[in-house]
C-alpha cells in the first residue's frame, strides 16, 4: 500500500525533497555570506565575551578569602588566651588584644615583618603598635618592653 502511494505521488515527493535541499542550500549560503560580511564584528564579539568571562573569573579569584588566613590567626590567638595573664595589669595599661599579640611576637623574637606576616597586617601597622606599646609600658626598646611585660605577667 505504501509502495503504491509512493508510485502515484512520485513527482510530488520528488518536488518536496528538491525544495527541501534547495532551502537547505540557500540557508547555508546565507549563513556563509553573513559570516563573511560580518566577520570582524563576530570576532570582536567573541573576544569581548572571552575577556568578560576572564574578568569574572579573575575577580572571583582575587576577592575570595585566603584559606590559610583564619587557620593561622585562630592558632595564634589561643596561645595568648590560654596562658594565665595578669588581666588587671593589661586593663590598667589599656592594651588591646592586637597589641598583646604584637608583644607576644616580640617575646618570641620575631622581627616586625614576621609579626606583620603572622597577623596579616602591614609593616607600618606593626610599627604603630610598637610605638603605642612603648608609650604604654614606658620603655624605649623591644627588650625592655618584653622584660616589663614578663615581669608584670602579661605574656608568657
Amino acid at each position: 500500500m505504501l509502495l503504491r502511494l509512493l508510485k502515484q505521488n512520485k513527482l510530488t515527493f520528488l518536488y518536496g525533497a528538491s525544495l527541501a535541499v534547495l532551502l537547505f542550500l540557500l540557508k547555508w549560503l546565507e549563513l556563509k555570506l553573513l559570516i563573511l560580511n560580518n566577520s570582524l564584528e563576530i570576532y570582536i564579539g567573541a573576544i569581548a565575551i572571552l575577556f568578560t568571562l576572564l574578568g569574572i573569573w579573575l575577580a572571583g579569584k582575587l576577592s575570595s578569602p585566603r584559606k590559610k588566613g583564619p587557620e593561622i590567626i585562630s592558632a595564634a590567638s589561643p596561645l595568648i588566651a590560654a596562658s594565665p595573664l595578669n588581666q588587671s595589669a593589661i586593663n590598667a595599661l589599656g592594651l588591646s588584644k592586637r597589641e598583646l599579640e604584637v608583644l607576644q611576637g616580640m617575646a618570641e623574637g620575631l622581627s616586625n615583618q614576621e609579626i606583620a606576616d603572622r597577623l596579616f597586617v602591614s609593616l607600618n601597622t606593626i610599627k604603630t603598635h610598637n610605638s603605642r606599646l612603648f608609650e604604654k609600658l614606658d620603655v624605649k626598646r623591644r627588650t625592655q618592653a618584653v622584660e616589663k611585660a614578663k615581669r608584670l605577667q602579661m605574656i608568657s
